[in-house]
């Protein structure tokens, strides 16, 4: 019998089979391997997408000038979606239903400003703010939509635009609809912000993101600044996102967009020290948005740490004593008022409080009054900005006040210098009203005459700054003015500058450059191109057009209580770096102006002596028996419009070799001798409480 199989053609199979396989494999090693390698090769970007994203730097820290913990960083975990990623996925609404559903489970909120209620019935926010309109009108006007859609038929199309399936109820579709509509209008829109979907998440969130590899889904450290401390908010000010037109600048510096930059006080002065050098990482992810790879290219530099010039316990004192007398003489005022009165009841609406080093410029207290709470800022943003108060606004720098009978020792330098056969001993009698100038209808009273209708008698220059005659300080305006009211105008400008009053301060934060009563500052200020006698009578005890700060006023008194030495304020101490191992800068006094006359300058200093030790010393009641000698003058300031007048007060101490020298202003605060019981309060801490404001735990709150 014939075999079937012969070796013959088994061999025959076998070539057969093998050549079968290895068309086979060629084929599958074509398809799956040498394609894709072609393909790559050709347009890598099929493949593989690289997308490099910064890493925070940890902002400086923010000290006072003892090592009291102001401000610092924490590191906070924030999920983000990538809108890129998410947008062709046609799992995107599952991944988002699950993010949302995920967050509310853990209790924290998530960031969804679409303007509609989250409820049904379904109807646009009635508290919709100006930027969720506008972005909402682009929005419409991106894709064509009628701006009178009805809210039925508006969620009827963003079912069908982000292909939310009819099976997903209308709740959920809404909470769809609100994430993907962020994600989508910083794309219409241009925003430099990215989309964060929750920030400062938990750790057991982060795990919980890592481990369901959600696409589209990542998390990225941020800094969170956090304030110690509830003082001194105007000084330290506050960190945020960039605007457009901020962007613009910091990009030369090499700030990513989504980088937090300082806003105000501090944190904007000095954000070249603080802010720190960001980090960059790449990520490496395939066409459907998995991570393939994380590269950090540039690790993150933190910035370095700022002393302030402030001293944590003298502005806590500051503050405290500031509030405490107004709400003092608030409330008598109201027990004092009578309802059936036809007067109004006017209660003090703010104050400022400055403290100087007057030997360096050193700011050692900023206050003012009202005041917010940073730690809380982003919840009463709203609040805050409405609050008719201006609880934002920083008096100390910026308020624009009339100085009062503080100025008298400006008018007694100028008048001193320029008017012949005038000196310290010349004598005036006060006469009560002044009417020199009664045909050109300006008329001025003593302010004793008009209460008590008695006058000052005769007095020389020490003892008119002792009671504060203003009829001996009209006069000798007059005689600086001679024939001409702009002659005397300038020469009390001149005399003003060089106490730093109407000029800058040299500050690092905002101010108020200030207005000195000239014809300019009446162009100005009022539109005229006259200047009156008046005006300059009334310059010269410190009423009609000037206008300085608090922060220029604790200067002046500084400037003569150090014996004529103008310094530039600074509110920076030193600077080092992230490690603390290296001073990086070590601020020096600056002198601005050095006033050669010494004689008058004691001259002055006498005055202001007697104002606190003298018979008739506007200042006696509180400072006469004080244990430590203080030299002051107080002013009161008639405000056009009103029947209560602002309280104005300077002083330094001790007056036999001075340390400090402090402003108050006071606003319908009645007189300088009203308010002047906090200077006495901020001396008392400062002479005779040792500081216990040394050291703070980290992430608590400062005493």
């Amino acid at each position: 019998m014939q075999k079937i199989y012969t070796p013959a053609r088994i061999g025959t199979v076998f070539v057969i089979i093998s050549l079968i396989l290895t068309i086979y494999v060629s084929a599958l090693y074509n398809v799956q391997v040498y394609q894709p390698r072609i393909n790559a090769d050709e347009n890598p970007h099929r493949r593989v997408i690289e997308r490099s994203s910064t890493i925070a730097a940890a902002r400086g820290n923010i000290y006072d000038r003892n090592g009291v913990l102001l401000a610092s960083g924490r590191p906070s975990h924030d999920i983000k979606l990538d809108w890129h990623a998410l947008r062709g996925m046609p799992e995107a609404n599952d991944v988002v239903l699950e993010l949302i559903y995920a967050a509310m489970d853990e209790g924290f909120s998530y960031a969804d400003t679409f303007p509609v209620t989250r409820g049904a019935p379904f109807e646009f926010l009635s508290g919709m703010t100006a930027t969720q309109r506008n972005r909402l009108d682009r929005y419409f006007e991106f894709h064509s939509i009628d701006p009178e859609i009805e809210i039925s038929d508006l969620l009827s199309w963003f079912r069908d635009h982000y292909k939310i399936d009819y099976t997903i109820g209308i709740l959920d579709a809404r909470l769809i609809i609100g994430v993907r509509y962020e994600l989508e209008i910083r794309a219409i829109v241009g925003s430099i912000v990215p989309y964060t979907f929750a920030a400062d998440v938990s750790t057991d969130f982060v795990s919980y993101i890592s481990e369901r590899g959600l696409t589209g889904v990542y998390v990225e450290t941020s800094y969170l600044r956090e304030y110690h401390t509830n003082i001194a908010p105007h000084v330290l000010g506050y960190i945020g996102p960039m605007t457009a037109e901020e962007y613009d600048y910091y990009k030369e510096l090499d700030y990513p967009m989504n980088a937090l930059v300082g806003k105000t006080g501090v944190e904007r002065a000095f954000e070249e020290f603080l802010h720190g050098t960001e980090g960059l990482r790449v990520i490496k992810l395939n066409e459907e948005g998995t991570v393939l790879g994380d590269e950090v290219i540039k690790e993150p530099e933190p910035g370095q740490h700022v002393y302030l010039t402030i001293d944590y316990g003298l502005q806590l004192i500051a503050e405290q004593s500031l509030r405490s007398q107004i709400e003092k003489i608030n409330a008598d005022r109201q027990e004092a008022y009578d309802p059936e009165s036809e007067d109004e009841m006017e209660l003090i609406p703010a104050g400022a409080v400055v403290a100087l080093n007057l030997n360096t410029g050193e700011v050692l207290a900023s206050v003012s009054y009202p005041a917010f709470n940073l730690s809380t800022l982003s919840e009463d943003w709203t609040m805050l900005n409405t609050d008719p108060g201006q609880p934002m606004y920083n008096r100390a720098t910026q308020g624009q006040y009339m100085p009062g009978s503080t100025f008298k020792m400006v008018t007694a330098l100028a008048a001193l210098r320029n008017v012949s056969n005038y000196s310290r001993w010349t004598t005036i009698e006060d006469q009560g009203r002044y009417t020199r100038w009664e045909a050109e209808g300006f008329v001025a009273s003593c302010w004793i005459f008009n209460q008590q209708r008695v006058t000052h008698g005769e007095l020389s220059l020490v003892g008119a700054l002792e009671c504060s005659c203003n009829y001996y300080f009209l006069q000798i305006t007059d005689w600086l003015a001679g024939s001409h009211a702009d002659n005397a105008s300038i020469m009390l400008a001149e005399a003003a500058l060089e106490f730093g009053l109407g000029m800058k301060t040299g500050l690092e934060i905002p101010e108020f450059e200030g207005y000195l009563a000239t014809r300019e500052t009446a162009r100005i200020t009022e539109g005229r191109l006259y200047f009156t006698n008046a005006d300059v009578l009334l310059a010269g005890f410190g009423q009609g057009l000037s206008r300085f700060t608090p922060m220029q006023l604790a200067n002046y008194a500084a400037t003569i209580g150090n014996g004529g030495t103008l310094y530039s304020l600074s509110l920076l101490r030193r600077v080092v770096s992230s490690d603390f191992s290296e001073n990086i800068m070590e601020n020096e006094p600056i002198i601005l102006n050095q006033i050669e006359d010494t004689d008058i300058i004691e001259i002055l200093q006498e005055g202001m002596m007697a104002v606190t030790t003298g018979r008739r010393g506007t200042a006696r009641d509180t400072f006469q028996n004080y244990r430590i000698p203080v030299a002051a003058k107080t002013g009161t300031v008639q405000v056009e419009g009103r029947s209560m007048n602002d309280g104005v007060f300077v002083c330094y101490a001790p007056a036999d070799n001075p340390e400090i020298a402090i402003a108050i202003v006071v606003e319908k605060g009645g007189s300088g001798a009203s308010i002047m019981s906090i200077a006495s309060m901020i001396f008392d801490h400062y002479f005779l409480t040792e500081s216990s404001f040394l050291a703070v735990p980290y992430g608590q709150l400062a005493p």
